[in-house]
């Protein structure tokens, strides 16, 4: 089974048990709020930290550099987006890590042993084998 797929499966068994249990102690109106609320500042620092990635990639390219590690820090920026409007503490936590410039760091360098690691077996495809 691939890492993919068992993160797709297991984080939100995993998000479920610690909402329930959030609503448990904080109530259901107060988690209900939490999730909106980390949605729609999810939403807005991923809007604020893709405009400043958006410029600088747009720069990069005016001076005719290629800009490869903006586009891994626009990637890191849209998938922790999505994780942040996906309800859920773990995948805010995720999310939350992905845009903060600060953590965002471990993410791409993950990001960029993946493709290297690809490039140098030979097999650089990004498409997930069935």
């Amino acid at each position: 089974m691939s890492k993919i797929l068992f993160f797709i499966i297991v984080t939100p068994i995993i998000d479920l048990y610690i909402l329930i249990k959030a609503s448990q102690n904080m109530g259901f109106w107060t988690t209900i709020l939490l999730i909106i609320a980390t949605g729609i500042a999810g939403y807005y620092l991923a809007r604020s930290e893709g405009k400043v990635v958006i410029s600088s990639i747009n720069r990069q390219l005016s001076q005719g550099n290629i800009p490869s590690d903006d586009l891994l820090t626009g990637l890191c920026i849209i998938i922790g987006g999505v994780f942040l409007v996906v309800p859920g503490i773990v995948t805010d936590i995720i999310g939350i890590t992905m845009i903060f410039p600060g953590t965002r760091e471990f993410y791409k360098n993950y990001i960029k042993r993946i493709l290297q690691n690809k490039i140098r077996r030979g097999n650089a495809s990004l498409f997930l084998k069935w």
